[in-house]
């Protein structure tokens, strides 16, 4: 017997979606290439990462913006460099002209040389700050080298400096129930793991579910950011470990709740960056000096994933576990009732003494 073989026409793809092309920019950044920006479609900028920026990048962004690279960096960077405050973001032209040695000077607290004397600072228009949130994003330094441009660019992939601002938001309010299953815990037999990811296919966010909580009442909660070095590796440098497994137990002990498992490695600025901050804390900075010398804010995480898994899990009023009252605000900001902080305290074991000493005095945790 024949069979026919019927071929269906296929449809021409569409434009990819802002969120996405947030994401190919991310991985193309990532890769040492060059991005264009653009604000109401029109290409304005050139970006490479500072940390990907040779001698030869940075004549290929000269070559094709047609203008003089400049430096865009956070105002926390600047201040501590003592070249700018006050700003949220900063740019930096050489008169002579910037060297990738001049380049990985201003971005990397860990660089030894000293910036290029000549520097002068300029307005920051949107798009350099755009373009720092595109680094921050790719979890690298957050720097990048730019070049003012009105060149059409076809080689290069094009993104838009609005949608590198909204990205956070956007990618958050995307998040659906991709997946879910039992898994038991060791102190916690009574447990599924749903899995939530963005519409764009990006990290996902998990919660772990235990026993069988309420959702007419107020549901015990744990919001806790990935730590790899704690959490899987046992580190002692941080309580994050203990806090896991700790409200894991408690949650169980109280016959239900949720502990929310969020991809906010280092406090958002990822884990390479935070393996920099340890260094910087072995010559001396603490935990959020180190995180400023890397120019980045003390903590760069968000609460809006947490609030929209908490949405889709149909609980809308929660008894917080945290020590850190950013938390019990930010899931008010997004609509999240707290009705009580709990507090969700470990004794500290002689290596993490100054971390948690820095979160009371410095970033307002509550022991």
């Amino acid at each position: 017997m024949t069979r026919s073989l019927i071929v269906k026409p296929v449809p021409v793809p569409l434009p990819p979606s802002a969120l996405v092309a947030v994401d190919r920019a991310i991985a193309d950044l990532r890769r040492g290439g060059l991005i264009a920006l653009t604000e109401d479609g029109v290409v304005t900028a050139l970006v490479l990462a500072a940390e990907g920026a040779t001698s030869e990048a940075l004549k290929r962004l000269a070559e094709a913006a047609g203008a003089p690279p400049m430096v865009a960096m956070t105002g926390r960077r600047a201040t501590v460099l003592g070249l700018a405050s006050g700003q949220k973001t900063v740019l930096m032209a050489a008169e002579s002209g910037l060297t990738s040695s001049h380049v990985l000077s201003l971005a990397d607290p860990l660089d030894r040389r000293d910036p290029t004397p000549d520097l002068a600072p300029r307005p920051a228009p949107a798009w350099a700050e755009a373009a720092v949130a595109l680094c921050k994003l790719a979890r690298l330094l957050p720097a990048a080298v730019v070049a003012a441009t009105d060149r059409p660019q076809p080689g290069l992939f094009t993104v838009g400096a609005e949608d590198l601002l909204a990205y956070q938001q956007n990618a958050s309010r995307s998040l659906r129930r991709v997946a879910e299953a039992r898994v038991p815990l060791e102190d916690a037999e009574n447990a599924r793991i749903v899995a939530f990811r963005p519409a764009d296919g990006g990290i996902e966010h998990l919660a772990i579910v235990i026993g069988s909580p309420d959702r007419d009442a107020p549901v015990l909660t744990r919001l806790h950011s990935e730590c790899f070095t704690g959490d899987l590796l046992g580190s002692l440098r941080c309580d994050c470990g203990d806090q896991l497994r700790g409200a894991i137990a408690q949650i169980s002990q109280a016959g239900g709740g949720v502990l929310l498992y969020l991809a906010q490695e280092g406090r958002g600025i990822g884990l390479v960056n935070k393996l920099r901050a340890y260094e910087l804390q072995d010559i001396g900075f603490d935990t959020l000096d180190a995180n400023l010398q890397l120019g980045f804010d003390d903590d760069e995480r968000v609460y809006l994933p947490a609030a929209e898994m908490l949405r889709l899990l149909g609980i809308r009023r929660v008894r917080l576990m945290t020590n850190n009252p950013a938390k019990v605000s930010g899931l008010a900001q997004h609509d999240i009732e707290v009705t009580e902080r709990v507090p969700h305290i470990f004794p500290s074991n002689g290596h993490n003494e100054k971390y948690l000493r820095t979160k009371a005095t410095r970033s307002g945790h509550l022991f």
